[in-house]
């Protein structure tokens, strides 16, 4: 049942995004003034559910909920725990999510309940105002509420922070002093070039391997092969004894081992993030009640599986790569 693509990949992650809604608006990713979808064109919980079980019967491992905001959405804690029975059947290795945090404090105990062991976080800056300013509409006290509840509840925490051009570059060895000096795990991502936003993306683009190089100041970084099952090549930090990683679309892409789709929460599978071929799952999800034209649409569209992506930011290539916004596609 292993989902195998052109490329002799092994398709074992799915990111599936439960709702393009998010209660921030942060400039990389979204404009201040975004139309999201109508709510009776998302799919039910049972729906995913159902898709996700699908998935996870061809082999999916690694399950990791995003949006958007995926804690936004209505009854989210009731997915999360139907899925959780796939933990209980060991047919599922992990079931994680990717939040801004700002809903952790009210959830956390629950995710940990459900078998959930460790979370995404993003976090761009520890300064209050920078914070209100990259995000629109959050507001840092709150997500560190929501971090402190995480870590009791037993959640496991990576920090993600997309480096922006004298945005936070400076703020990084401080960011990771912090992270590491509470035994999370930091990663840094280069911003993308996807869907029209107010900033322009050449003004905020930080080459990671420039970053890499400018931290190489301070500390002693050691390369080593751990792995989360996502694209983030990891470092050794000598002087703080935590974990860095760097997620490099533009400057050294990951796609060679490439084992993730995306899913959106109106049932359209994307194959690769920088791309726009797609799949529609949720006409033959609905077309039945069993899963067999679902599980020809899904091998169709493995068989589809770009070899990578082709992500181009400079100032002749003004437009955004593909039209559609993180959110929509799943962070």
């Amino acid at each position: 049942m292993h989902m195998i693509d052109p490329f002799g990949r092994t398709i074992s992650y799915l990111r599936i995004s439960v709702t393009d809604r998010c209660d921030f608006r942060c400039t990389y990713c979204m404009a201040e003034d975004m139309t999201f979808l109508p709510k009776k064109d998302l799919l039910s919980l049972e729906e995913l559910d159902r898709l996700c079980t699908v998935f996870i019967e061809k082999g999916v491992k690694k399950l990791r909920l995003t949006g958007g905001e995926p804690l936004v959405r209505k009854n989210i804690m009731h997915l999360v725990r139907q899925l959780s029975r796939h933990l209980d059947s060991g047919a599922l290795d992990e079931l994680t999510l990717t939040t801004n945090g700002s809903q952790l404090s009210r959830f956390a105990a629950e995710l940990a309940d459900c078998g959930v062991k460790r979370i995404n976080v993003s976090l761009d800056t520890l300064d209050a105002e920078k914070f209100h300013q990259i995000t629109r509409w959050g507001n840092l006290g709150k997500v560190m509420e929501g971090i402190d509840a995480a870590q009791k509840a037993g959640l496991k925490i990576k920090l993600n922070a997309v480096a922006l051009r004298d945005f936070n570059d400076a703020e990084i060895p401080g960011l990771m002093r912090w992270a590491h000096g509470r035994g999370m795990d930091l990663t840094l991502i280069e911003t993308m070039p996807m869907g029209e936003i107010e900033a322009d993306r050449t003004d905020q683009y930080l080459p990671l391997s420039l970053l890499r190089a400018q931290l190489e100041r301070q500390f002693t970084l050691r390369d080593i092969p751990y792995k989360t099952g996502g694209p983030a090549r990891y470092v050794q930090v000598a002087e703080t004894g935590g974990r860095l990683g760097f997620i490099t679309p533009m400057t050294h892409n990951f796609c060679e081992s490439c084992n993730r789709v995306r899913l959106t929460c109106t049932g359209t599978l994307y194959m690769c993030l920088g791309q726009e071929d797609a799949a529609d799952l949720r006409a033959p999800l609905r077309a039945s009640e069993g899963n067999e034209l679902l599980e020809a649409a899904i091998d169709e569209a493995i068989g589809r599986k770009p070899k990578g992506h082709d992500f181009i930011i400079d100032r002749r290539t003004s437009r955004p790569s593909v039209s559609r916004h993180m959110s929509v596609t799943g962070g």
